[in-house]
């Protein structure tokens, strides 16, 4: 963990960290050179050098104490993978449903709540795609395109933005789920690292819903193989 200490000189407050907490923030800055360590590709001596110059710890003591901070988060990364392992168990015994032809619209809570309640009876009386998240200015509505007019016409001016073109991600999990900490947070990484922007993310209890482009299901098919 990353501590700050400080001294007082002069009326002023210094921070001040040591080069193991300084080599340790610099890792968990950097998501790349983590990757390589905990897959263990990396070349310990080259890392302390390149670190020590980008913090400006060119002295040999500071470097060899970097060189032994990397190898000790390497540890710690290691012993991440064995829950990682815990993690993947239960995305593979997870499935995966996709609804496309989705609609994402902004509604300004200004709205009568009686106008909420009969777009919402009216979509679930037919069984189709509906969810509202209460924001604290704002609806966001979650729908079917088929829906478009009647939500169009319903609420008028005070639709802020409407996002079209978009599907839903249904992950549907074991009720693992509960007791594997990190599950969702490893979902969101896999998004990240492959350029994909969620426009809207929700769960209930074992379903993990995501709302993205439509031009990114092809390759969410591709990482989403566990």
């Amino acid at each position: 963990m990353f501590q700050i200490r400080h001294l007082r000189r002069s009326g002023q407050i210094i921070i001040m960290a040591t080069t193991a907490e300084l080599t340790e923030k610099y890792l968990t800055e950097h998501p790349s050179v983590k990757d390589c360590l905990k897959k263990g590709v990396i070349n310990y001596s080259k890392l302390s050098r390149e670190i020590s110059k980008e913090l400006s710890l060119d002295k040999k003591t500071s470097i060899e104490a970097i060189l032994v901070a990397c190898r000790r988060y390497a540890a710690k990364l290691r012993d991440d993978r064995v829950h990682e392992n815990k993690v993947l168990g239960v995305l593979k015994k997870s499935e995966l449903e996709i609804r496309n032809k989705i609609i994402v619209a902004v509604i300004d809570k200004i709205v009568y709540m009686e106008h909420l309640l009969q777009i919402e009876k009216k979509i679930r009386k037919i069984a189709d795609t509906f969810y509202a998240v209460e924001g604290t200015k704002v609806f966001t509505l979650i729908f079917s395109e088929k829906h478009l007019d009647d939500v169009s016409e319903l609420f008028g001016r005070n639709v802020i933005k409407m996002t079209k073109n978009l599907v839903m991600i249904i992950i549907k999990s074991p009720q693992d789920l509960e007791s594997v900490h990190g599950v969702m947070s490893y979902l969101y990484s896999l998004f990240g690292e492959h350029g994909i922007n969620i426009i809207e993310t929700m769960s209930c209890w074992t379903d993990t819903i995501f709302v993205v482009s439509d031009r990114d299901v092809p390759k969410i098919m591709e990482f989403m193989k566990f």
